[in-house]
């Protein structure tokens, strides 16, 4: 998050260091049960609906740089198995800690002249994240440690068979489900067959008259 972001400190996610102070060494812990942001997760695959209960501890500790916040996330998500595509319910427990600096102090804690009269500084300050008039904005941290919490392949069980490709049916449910499938390779030659048996029961249903017929003959 860039300096000088304007924080809403209404936002249950951005959080005021005033009682710190700028006091090396002073500690803060808090406790906060809030609603999930949206797209708290992986889109499309498995996440923490918005809305739904999302517990925080968190350890604010003031050190010369800046804040380092530590802290635990609980929740609920929620996916789709990838085998067999039925709904997944997961606990998630993720652990994040994070450096919050003032805009005005370099990595030393000293104050900066000018923060952006070099580049390479310009740069680091792209991947910092700030305190701006003593509040800091835990979401973004928050997103990447859910993000990497979760699995990229949920499943519902860890010997999910997936689903059958002839008819969709799921494989957990009837292990032994199964369909006679033909071998394309095979298929004109058993019709060959079939033709041949046919033939033959025509023949073999033609001879007895003419078997009778012969019969006759030898009679008279």
């Amino acid at each position: 998050m860039a300096p000088n972001a304007r924080l809403d400190h209404r936002n249950p996610l951005v959080f005021d260091t005033h009682e710190l102070g700028r006091r090396p060494g002073a500690l803060q812990r808090l406790t906060r049960e809030i609603d999930a942001p949206r797209d708290l997760g992986i889109p499309g695959v498995v996440g923490v609906p918005e809305g739904a209960p999302l517990e925080l501890e968190l350890r604010l500790e003031s050190v010369m740089e800046g804040v380092l916040v530590t802290g635990t996330a609980r929740a609920q998500a929620e996916g789709e198995c990838v085998r067999c595509l039925e709904p997944v319910e997961l606990g998630l427990e993720t652990d994040f800690q994070e450096m919050f600096s003032y805009p005005d102090a370099d990595e030393r804690g000293r104050v900066k002249a000018q923060p952006d009269e070099n580049a390479a500084d310009a740069e680091d300050d792209e991947d910092m994240l700030f305190i701006e008039d003593g509040l800091f904005d835990l979401e973004p941290v928050l997103r990447d440690a859910v993000v990497l919490a979760l699995p990229m392949q949920p499943v519902c069980q860890e010997d999910c068979l997936g689903l059958c490709s002839e008819c969709g049916a799921r494989l957990t449910d009837d292990p032994d489900h199964h369909h006679d499938a033909t071998d394309i390779r095979w298929a004109a030659l058993q019709g060959l067959a079939g033709s041949l048996e046919d033939g033959e029961k025509d023949e073999m249903s033609g001879e007895a008259p003419g078997s009778a017929h012969v019969n006759e003959k030898q009679e008279k």
